[in-house]
């Protein structure tokens, strides 16, 4: 493993490359990434580089908005293979028809949809930012696509705003039960539960916190509890053991795992480095016309 990372190491100041790593890869990862961290975090950072190329180990939108951001570089992702089941639920006749259910209010696409999506939405998220983001349009409606739990948990911290949300869904997130919650708060009593707002409402109910990756990670990093139950992404709780061994994460449950976060490999990394593979291309008129809707929530977010 130690040559493999010397070689993308090497790789990476030969052709002027940055690696963006999301929190739900391999761990393994971030022993070549420059930046690891939420879709906010990575979406800001690209925004920011002066590489002239973006290795995205991630999935398929994300590089997609790397690319959005940054035309002229070169966007690589690792493994075609890693879309995003959530960002599928939703194309460009749905969203239409969606819109049209309910005209003349704000539209807010979470990052997890496609760039033909996010043209005709007036303003994008993250798990992060979404509350500021819907504050923000001091809109008594607003549409949010496509996953109704972090749109209706959105809805529940705000007084006097409707989200009108679209069926979508994280299918990892959903596996995660109420009856699995309370079980676990059974077999560890002192454990706090931190909890992603894409899982069902009643399981965030339950939570002691609700945040996105970073905020779980920022919140078990910082508070003086010794042990947690984390309903997330097992990426996260690979970091926290990592990062935090005096002390206790608990998954919440075995199969809680995105098979496409997980495709790529550091050999599948010094693969696209070596080989230029897999590069990301978006249409100039599309790219165009979503880059208003991503330059809207990093001015909100900064």
């Amino acid at each position: 493993m130690n040559s493999i990372i010397t070689e993308i190491k090497k790789l990476k100041k030969e052709k002027n490359a940055v690696i963006l790593a999301h929190c739900y890869q391999n761990a393994e990862i971030d022993e070549v990434a420059d930046y690891v961290g939420d879709s906010l975090y990575l979406s800001q950072m690209a925004a920011k580089t002066n590489a002239d190329i973006i290795v995205f180990a991630g999935v398929y939108f994300m590089a997609q908005t790397a690319k959005i951001l940054n035309p002229d570089k070169k966007v690589l992702l690792p493994r075609l293979e890693s879309g995003c089941l959530m960002a599928d639920m939703i194309n460009l006749q749905q969203l239409r028809e969606f819109k049209a259910k309910n005209p003349g209010i704000p539209t807010v696409c979470y990052i997890n949809s496609t760039a033909e999506v996010k043209t005709e939405c007036d303003i994008c998220c993250t798990s992060s930012n979404a509350l500021k983001i819907v504050k923000s349009l001091n809109a008594p409606r607003v549409n949010f696509l496509p996953d109704t739990y972090l749109g209706k948990w959105v809805e529940s911290q705000l007084e006097g705003t409707e989200v009108v949300t679209y069926p979508g869904f994280c299918p990892t997130h959903l596996r995660i039960k109420p009856d699995d919650i309370i079980e676990a708060k059974k077999k560890y009593p002192k454990a706090k539960v931190l909890a992603h707002p894409e899982c069902h409402q009643e399981v965030v109910k339950l939570a002691d916190f609700t945040g996105s990756t970073t905020g779980i990670m920022k919140f078990a990093a910082e508070s003086s509890e010794k042990q947690f139950i984390i309903a997330t992404e097992k990426g996260v709780v690979d970091r926290l053991k990592r990062d935090y061994p005096e002390k206790d994460f608990i998954l919440i449950k075995d199969n809680i795992i995105c098979p496409n976060m997980k495709w790529n490999t550091l050999e599948d990394i010094y693969n696209s480095l070596k080989h230029m593979q897999y590069e990301i291309n978006v249409d100039k008129e599309i790219a165009q016309k979503a880059l208003k809707c991503i330059n809207r929530m990093l001015e909100v977010s900064r």
